[in-house]
């Protein structure tokens, strides 16, 4: 149960991001299912690429009191973002600038969703 509130919540961010940002797009005619399926890249990518970036760039982040981790998680979501557009499931980015500012806005929006309904580790 924990996987789907997790999946949800990062679906929920990727939507609001879509919104919020003009370099981020979300094809309407898309279905949630399709948003949901990038929601689900971008879970496997934080288990897998996140912590392998992170270990490799721990002397950024160590230099940056942990905002280097900022690029890292718009680093993983720009590897979504190619899967994304790859396997035409809707959402794409215009640069880094945008994907950062995604990262942040999913980051957040993850951790108020995983806060109000208790799916948190």
């Amino acid at each position: 149960m924990k996987l789907v509130g997790r999946v949800l919540a990062t679906a929920v961010g990727l939507w609001v991001a879509a919104e919020l940002i003009d370099g981020i797009t979300f094809d309407t005619d898309r279905s949630v299912l399709s948003l949901a399926i990038i929601a689900l890249i971008v879970g496997l990518l934080n288990a897998t690429v996140r912590p392998l970036l992170a270990l490799l760039s721990l002397p950024l982040v160590v230099l940056t009191l942990g905002l280097f981790l900022l690029i890292v998680n718009a680093v993983t979501l720009s590897i979504a973002f190619a899967v994304s557009e790859r396997f035409d499931l809707g959402l794409t980015s215009d640069g880094f600038g945008a994907t950062l500012l995604a990262a942040v806005v999913v980051s957040v929006v993850g951790w108020l969703v995983n806060g109000l309904f208790g799916t948190r580790r």
